[in-house]
């Protein structure tokens, strides 16, 4: 299936229909989509912060492990309710450049914060050792990830 054939077959999703048609059904959508982002800025902002040296005096014990899950949680309902919102007009949000910037930063978000989970400095951290080098790296490319994100997201409607 070319990639010409994908987004035709995305906008004729039955979903996609029915969110064209109603808009109350794409306010709903649309509403979701800005909560599961809230959720997730909303929680990786201040472990990222944490994790950079902000905020010294909070347990990383109790704030690392709960906060990971929370944005973790809200990433997976952003995309679900992403390519609902892409499905309306799958064609015209290929071509925007916004919209493909927040889909390179969203991968590179994701790609982060797999990574520092698989490694050991995150257990360490998270269970009372010192936050390693490598943690605060990865915080700080994960807050311009997800913030850059969350601002090409906001420029896709201006271009």
């Amino acid at each position: 299936m070319s990639a010409a054939e994908l987004l035709e077959w995305l906008a004729a999703w039955p979903l996609a229909s029915a969110m064209r048609r109603s808009a109350i059904l794409y306010l709903v959508v649309n509403a979701a989509h800005i909560l599961a982002i809230a959720l997730l800025i909303g929680a990786i902002v201040p472990l990222d912060l944490r994790l950079l040296g902000f905020f010294g005096n909070t347990s990383l014990e109790v704030l690392g492990p709960f906060l990971s899950r929370a944005a973790a949680v809200g990433l997976c309902l952003a995309i679900v309710t992403g390519l609902c919102l892409f499905s309306v007009r799958p064609a015209a949000y290929a071509t925007n450049a916004a919209f493909l910037a927040k889909i390179g930063l969203l991968g590179a978000g994701a790609a982060n914060a797999v990574s520092v989970h698989l490694g050991g400095a995150w257990r360490a951290a998270v269970n009372g050792g010192p936050v390693s080098r490598r943690v605060r790296v990865s915080a700080a490319v994960s807050l311009t990830a997800w913030l850059g994100a969350l601002l090409a997201g906001r420029w896709i409607g201006f271009l």
